[in-house]
């Protein structure tokens, strides 16, 4: 009797190991909850309490890692091997960490792979920068014009 193995994973279009580490460098911030905050505090073998202030801050109402200076990104994780470009943490990373990209595709493995062809260059690394604004809806012209939308800087609070 012949056994088919089959793998139910879904193809993925990305590879990690060739990314500089943009989901660890680019976003301002990674929430982190008690849940991660605790599995952090078992990786490292020290209390719920150290973990939790060796390694995150609060920002607004929200818990969050620590972020460091990067050699390539102006920062990036605590937990990012700079050198190797991965996560040290691996195992026991956060659960936001866990489910990116949630998808068969990398929109910036897409990125970095089409500039590296554009460039014919496999060393380029485009600087990628996420902003959050809200959207403000411009003025109509009539039927036949392009809706404009327009961005608003945010109101400093």
């Amino acid at each position: 009797m012949v056994k088919t193995i089959k793998d139910d994973q879904p193809r993925t279009y990305f590879d990690c190991t060739k990314c500089p580490a943009f989901c660890c460098s680019i976003y301002e911030r990674v929430q982190v909850t008690k849940r991660d905050i605790t599995r952090l505090a078992k990786h490292f073998g020290v209390t719920f309490e150290v973990a939790r202030r060796r390694f995150t801050k609060q920002w607004q109402d929200e818990r969050i890692l620590k972020k460091v200076k990067d050699t390539i990104f102006p920062e990036t994780c605590i937990f990012l091997d700079q050198e190797k470009r991965g996560c040290t943490i691996y195992h026991a990373r956060p659960g936001v960490c866990r489910e990116y990209p949630d998808r068969s595709r990398c929109a910036y493995y897409d990125v970095l792979q089409f500039e590296r062809r554009q460039q014919a260059d496999e060393t380029v690394i485009p600087l990628v920068q996420i902003t959050f604004r809200e959207v403000k809806k411009g003025p109509e012209v009539d039927d036949k014009c392009e809706k404009v939308w327009e961005w608003q800087p945010e109101k400093k609070r």
